[in-house]
């Protein structure tokens, strides 16, 4: 078999966006245990199945093994603190987290977007792991938007969903677009240099919108997370960018200039809010920690997309 970098694959596998559950349970001196996790998934709907997946080499894995009952609770958007939370090593992780008893007797985190308490179904041994496959006894759920994780940080979905909502508004939507270490800028008859911006994000077929001047540029362009978030009062504007990647040769155009980031010529940037925006960009790129800018044009604040220790999240 064909040796491979451990850390690689573990990377790759970072790549598919998942939710983020606790997983918790009741421990035979009857304290509850838990432990933050991205290995769920549903099994069957007749019987009603789902599973995780524990590291053997967890503290809590023989305890998760032998309880006979485990519960999955979705986390929502607003509780990266508790996803945190029982990804450490804190010795009273529930004291700081309201919860409650569910119907085959695990705990329920308060304000989960969902959960399933379940009876342990089944255990299979899984190289490295446990999977635990369980029969779901009860579950509930709410209109919560759920916590997404990928590739080392969380996603902040109804961020972006507020964002795209602001249609109805003049909205300019535009994308920072790299390739080998570069960006993309479009440089005006004045010499001036801007972002790709569009009059919203589709369709392709309207020049106006994003994809349509990314289209008439004959740019392959993957758009991935939003990046920033910010009003332009006096204009009655909202401002949304994205960052992502150019894939492909770049066109034989005049207009586009692939940029260096260490060498961007800051004066000929179209207006200082893209100034700033880049800026952050480049500093955020060399830190490899990203966050997503939310305000107006002159302030605003940064929302961290918190990465996690590699061990946090299984």
């Amino acid at each position: 078999m064909t040796t491979f970098d451990p850390r690689e694959f573990r990377k790759a596998l970072g790549s598919f966006v998942t939710g983020v559950t606790v997983v918790t349970t009741v421990e035979p001196g009857g304290g509850p245990r838990g432990f933050t996790a991205n290995s769920f998934t549903s099994v069957s709907l007749d019987p009603p199945l789902v599973l995780i997946c524990i590291a053997k080499t967890a503290a809590s894995c023989p305890v998760f093994e032998g309880s006979g009952h485990f519960a999955v609770n979705i986390l929502a958007e607003h509780q990266q603190q508790v996803s945190g939370l029982f990804a450490s090593k804190s010795p009273d992780k529930f004291a700081e987290t309201a919860w409650s008893t569910g119907p085959a007797g695990s705990p329920l985190i308060a304000g989960a977007t969902a959960w399933f308490d379940c009876t342990t179904h089944q255990v299979v041994d899984a190289g490295d792991h446990l999977v635990l496959i369980g029969r779901v006894a009860g579950f509930g759920q709410s209109p919560a938007t759920p916590l997404a994780y990928c590739r080392g940080a969380y996603l902040a979905f109804g961020l972006s969903q507020e964002a795209l909502a602001a249609a109805d508004r003049r909205t300019r939507v535009g994308a920072i677009l790299e390739r080998d270490g570069a960006v993309l800028l479009l440089e005006g008859g004045d010499g001036r240099l801007d972002l790709p911006v569009g009059v919203g994000l589709d369709p392709a077929a309207d020049p106006r919108s994003l994809k349509g001047v990314l289209a008439r540029h004959g740019l392959d362009a993957r758009l991935s997370f939003l990046f920033a978030v910010f009003e332009d009062a006096p204009r009655g504007t909202v401002s949304i960018y994205y960052r992502g990647t150019l894939a492909g040769g770049l066109p034989q155009d005049p207009a586009l200039r692939l940029i260096p980031l260490d060498d961007i010529p800051w004066p000929r940037l179209a207006d200082d809010a893209v100034r700033s925006m880049l800026q952050r960009f480049v500093k955020e790129r060399s830190e490899d920690s990203f966050g997503i800018y939310v305000g107006d044009a002159a302030a605003g604040t940064v929302r961290a997309l918190q990465a996690q220790n590699e061990a946090g999240l299984r």
